[in-house]
């Protein structure tokens, strides 16, 4: 065979193979390296993040973004050739996920995180997976119906998240005063409104669903209609490692081209999910389906 057939050869080869092709032609570095070595990748997921990330009546790891990442186990595995890798779970909150990915505790975040610019700086992301308007849930009893409504009242968040600074930066261009007061996870910054310590729970409108529909009364509660900003959603990992990085993008941008997104999509947002069998109903909105047509990780 002549060179330039050789070429053309290696070259259809490639394509085939996909993304390891880039990894088989240089020794494996950063995280994939590290999964090797140890037959272990790690995950880090949120115990009531509903529907992206949460604990079922099992006390298991399920959820939208646990699935998604779980297509990503199964690329690694193919890839590097490991059929037998141990999948790690590790819980993470909102305050520690970035820490615990950088000091390598966890390989791959999974949750309900967004992509930020800031947060780019520290790590990066995979393609965004889905799209949230931050806004707040309240009781229909309430008379609260806008966040201007809000003013000189209480109200309860989660600590490290980005609803914290986009609270403060509302406060200070419509010129209100609200007291903060932070629950370390989801379920306890709900808790904090449901039992009246709190007269709204300001989070990302799907996350605030999700906890509504996982309470005792779901009627009880409303999502107000305005909104503080519109953020993607996707899975954290190391930065500046361009092997594992292409990695996720070649298996999550497989998954949504496919068309096997609006699968998953359906089963944890519009189909009862555990563990109370209740259906969030949120179809797709239209920048989530853009999302989906044009896979990218833009942050905010």
């Amino acid at each position: 065979m002549n060179l330039k057939k050789l070429l053309i050869a290696t070259a259809g080869a490639g394509l085939m193979a996909g993304s390891f092709v880039t990894v088989q032609a240089q020794d494996l570095g950063g995280t994939l390296k590290k999964i090797k070595d140890t037959n272990t990748i790690t995950i880090g997921y949120r115990e009531s993040s509903i529907p992206f990330s949460f604990l079922d009546d099992k006390q298991q790891p399920v959820g939208y973004a646990i699935d998604l990442c779980m297509k990503i186990v199964d690329t690694v595995k193919a890839d590097l050739k490991l059929p037998n890798l141990k999948v790690a779970m590790q819980p993470v909150t909102s305050s520690n996920r970035i820490p615990l990915l950088r000091n390598g505790t966890i390989d791959l975040e999974c949750g309900s995180t967004t992509n930020s610019k800031v947060r780019q700086e520290q790590v990066s992301f995979g393609p965004s997976y889905f799209v949230i308007n931050v806004t707040a849930a309240v009781k229909k009893s309430s008379n609260i119906n806008t966040l201007a409504d809000l003013n000189g009242k209480t109200i309860s968040t989660t600590s490290g998240t980005t609803s914290v600074p986009l609270l403060k930066g509302y406060k200070k261009t419509e010129n209100i005063q609200v007291k903060e007061i932070y629950g370390k996870d989801h379920a306890e910054a709900f808790l904090l409104m449901a039992d009246d310590r709190a007269v709204a729970f300001v989070m990302d409108n799907i996350l605030l669903a999700g906890q509504i529909a996982n309470s005792k009364r779901p009627s009880d509660y409303k999502i107000l209609p305005e909104s503080l900003s519109q953020e993607p959603y996707s899975m954290m990992l190391r930065k500046d490692d361009p092997q594992f990085k292409a990695l996720v993008d070649k298996s999550i941008g497989a998954v949504m081209k496919s068309g096997e997104i609006n699968k998953i999509y359906a089963k944890w947002f519009t189909t009862p999910i555990p563990p109370k069998g209740l259906n969030i109903n949120f179809p797709m909105t239209p920048p989530i389906e853009e999302a989906f047509k044009n896979p990218n990780d833009k942050g905010v």
